[in-house]
């Protein structure tokens, strides 16, 4: 677990709500929900279940919200799953199972006081979650996503720290890395860099400028996803550097700006809260690979590689960060899976989006070494991936197909052996097919976040 993680207790209370009001009197107005919705969490065992009767009786399903933050922060309380069932009619026996409820019905509107109680929680947890989601910046009009599926994620703010233009060294120097340790490899203009896993697991995040293009790279460890943005938008004068709010979305970290402070969808690059929220920004994404160390060093020998010297005091042992998370079937945090029987919720997937089409080929279809012809929407591309490295990188291919080539860093296709560059396919002219940006991910993230409904593909369903 990552350092700086808090156990979720209820010594973490400092003051109680006060005295709940007794349970017969009804019916309850606003002011009375909202101090039994607070007797929930922060009240004394004999308040908390007055409260639970009082609003189990009540019996409308808007107090649900609070019992929810009530089954995750005060677990354990006699009576929670009763007064979930009375409330919604839905069983429930803690809280990751009433957040995968609350996840499925956005028609349920918290009653007003939620969102005072959920804004006094998240103040005590750490004051500064109140820059992304204080005053004004919570409201329902104000937020692209719901302020109930915003959960703690067990760190505070920079809890996981970015490491902002960090040191290089030379392929040569990183005598710390194994052969088959992954690493994210970026090649832009020239500037040829690896970044390990098992170093940006500890932070999540970098912000750089490569080839001359300022980016940022967000890693969600909890989703499997990594994700190369630029950070430069127009009309700011300077990129944007981000950081880890300490916050999760179904289970999907949210990354903030260090400008405006408003909070980011990982997965879709588009702010959510704060100034930005609504202002239509999508960071572009840039095209990444996941390999391990001696492929990208033998296709790359003059590449740089991330230095253990960070700054920061970590175990960057191989295979040591998040070991028991990536080695369950499980989810750490609530985040509902697709009904799809073909995959498991943290089946790889390697994922595209494009002019409103959404499309995920599973890891596994590529095997030890795979070229799929395909198309995302209208647009026409070529994969090639490999199941064992987790590697995968798609080039659009207009009306050409592609085969395997005699080497893995060669495709065959018209004209002869075309050559796999991290940028372009580059055909026996010098003609040119360029690299497009899309991820590997856990599947059930992939499903959760897009906005668009995304295709899966099967070898019966691939396009000409």
């Amino acid at each position: 677990m990552l350092r700086g993680l808090t156990v979720l207790a209820s010594a973490v209370w400092l003051a109680l709500a006060p005295p709940a009001e007794s349970a017969a009197a009804a019916p309850l107005g606003d002011e009375a929900v909202a101090r039994y919705s607070a007797a929930l969490i922060f009240g004394s065992d004999g308040q908390r279940q007055d409260a639970m009767r009082a609003l189990a009786e009540r019996g409308r399903p808007d107090v649900a919200a609070s019992l929810i933050l009530a089954m995750r922060y005060r677990p354990h309380d006699p009576g929670q799953a009763e007064t979930f069932r009375a409330l919604t009619g839905a069983a429930a026996e803690d809280w990751f199972e009433a957040m995968l409820w609350q996840e499925r019905h956005p028609e349920v509107v918290p009653h007003p006081s939620y969102r005072t109680l959920k804004l006094e929680l998240l103040e005590r947890l750490d004051g500064d979650f109140l820059r992304f989601l204080g005053g004004k910046r919570s409201l329902p009009e104000n937020l692209k996503i719901r302020l109930e599926e915003i959960v703690w994620g067990g760190v505070r703010v920079d809890g996981i720290p970015s490491l902002d233009f960090p040191k290089l060294i030379a392929a040569g120097e990183a005598d710390y890395l194994l052969d088959g340790d992954l690493v994210f490899g970026v090649a832009i203009e020239g500037d040829v860099r690896a970044y390990p896993l098992r170093i940006m697991g500890w932070h999540e995040m970098f912000n750089e400028v490569i080839g001359g293009v300022p980016v940022a790279l967000a890693y969600c460890t909890l989703c499997g996803a990594g994700i190369l943005f630029e950070t430069q938008l127009e009309g700011r004068e300077r990129p944007l550097m981000f950081g880890s709010s300490g916050l999760l979305y179904r289970s999907n970290k949210l990354m903030f700006d260090r400008s405006t402070d408003s909070l980011w969808n990982q997965f879709t690059g588009e702010p959510v809260s704060g100034p930005l929220a609504g202002s239509g920004i999508r960071l572009k994404m840039r095209p990444l690979a996941i390999t391990t160390w001696a492929d990208w060093r033998a296709r790359h020998p003059e590449t740089r590689v991330l230095s253990l010297a960070t700054g920061h005091d970590r175990d960057y042992g191989s295979g040591v960060v998040y070991r028991d998370y990536f080695a369950s079937p499980d989810l750490m945090f609530p985040a509902a899976t697709a009904p799809d029987a073909a995959l498991r919720p943290k089946d790889f997937v390697f994922g595209m989006r494009a002019l409103g089409a959404a499309r995920a080929w599973p890891l596994s279809a590529f095997g030890s070494g795979a070229v799929i012809n395909d198309t995302l929407g209208e647009l026409a591309v070529v994969l090639i991936g490999n199941a064992e490295t987790r590697s995968v990188r798609a080039y659009a291919r207009g009306a050409r197909r592609f085969e395997a080539g005699p080497e893995a860093t060669q495709l065959a296709g018209p004209g002869g052996l075309w050559r796999i560059e991290e940028e372009a396919l580059v055909g026996p002219g010098n003609e040119t097919l360029p690299r497009l940006p899309g991820h590997i991910a856990y599947w059930f993230a992939w499903g959760s976040y897009l906005g668009v409904r995304s295709e899966l593909y099967a070898p019966e369903t691939a396009s000409p």
